[in-house]
């Protein structure tokens, strides 16, 4: 019998639509359900969102990672180099360039990636918030790399931002580490990010790894990036006003032992991608 090239045939098997609507419809009211009763169970300050980490998942960079925290926070780092630099405008810039290289970071948010109403992408205010955070990554990153060992020369660090669910700058801060880790460049250590927001209320306990609807409520947030093997912060980042002193040093506390607990993970990540190898 002649086939008819022209037709799109159907699978041998199939299942009615309303089966798929039942499905969908139970798992649309399951997200309600913990979004409507999310405030009635309020998140154990110390436990720390699921990690995923993955190195070397880029063919085309010289170094690679993907990053994504249980809740929705998802993020695609990319790194080269070293790579000539161009010739600097001023001649201070040329006398630093012999000694040492540059550090250029790059952030970017993919067009979906928040819910609700999409973010105009080129807009004054995009590309300002963009720019903010790509400063944050550099001055959290820059610390990591031994940058007198490639002089004339520049590092590229790309962030895209796939699913924004909180802890963005922390999370980029992680990836780009691991990134510039699996590129082969000489670094000192990882910098392991973790953010930390608390309420209105200062009697309120700090969150660790706060969720987008947990941002937005809140009134002070902090993102701190550590070097474990070395014991030393590269950046904090605060913001928020009303509270102490000494809440803000319980916080950089906080979130330096959530460091500390972060960094096996991407340890491992690495080793497992010198294992594919």
């Amino acid at each position: 019998m002649p086939v008819d090239h022209r037709r799109l045939c159907g699978p041998e098997e199939s299942h009615a639509p309303a089966l798929w609507a039942a499905v969908c419809g139970a798992a649309v009211a399951a997200e309600d359900g913990e979004e409507e009763g999310g405030d009635e169970s309020p998140q154990d300050p110390w436990a720390l969102r699921p990690l995923f980490a993955r190195a070397a998942v880029l063919s085309q960079a010289d170094g690679s990672a993907y990053l994504e925290l249980s809740g929705g926070t998802k993020i695609l780092c990319a790194a080269w180099g070293p790579r000539e630099a161009p010739e600097p405008p001023t001649a201070a810039a040329a006398a630093a360039a012999l000694r040492m290289g540059r550090l250029q970071c790059d952030f970017r948010r993919a067009p979906f990636a928040s819910r609700g109403a999409r973010r105009r992408p080129g807009s004054t205010a995009e590309r300002d918030a963009e720019r903010d955070v790509a400063a944050a990554l550099r001055s959290a990153l820059e610390p990591t790399l031994q940058l007198e060992r490639y002089p004339r020369t520049r590092l590229l660090v790309s962030v895209l931002l796939l699913q924004d669910e909180g802890s963005v700058l922390a999370a980029a801060i992680s990836a780009g580490a691991l990134a510039l880790a699996d590129s082969g460049v000489q670094m000192y250590d990882l910098a392991v990010g973790c953010a930390l927001c608390r309420g209105p209320d200062p009697s309120a306990a700090w969150v660790l790894q706060p969720g987008e609807a947990e941002e937005r409520r809140a009134a002070v947030r902090l993102t701190v990036a550590l070097l474990p093997a070395l014991n030393q912060v590269s950046a904090v980042q605060g913001a928020g006003s009303g509270s102490t002193p000494e809440d803000w040093a319980e916080a950089l506390c906080f979130g330096l032992d959530a460091c500390y607990r972060l960094y096996p993970v991407l340890r491992e990540s690495l080793l497992q991608a010198t294992c594919r190898r």
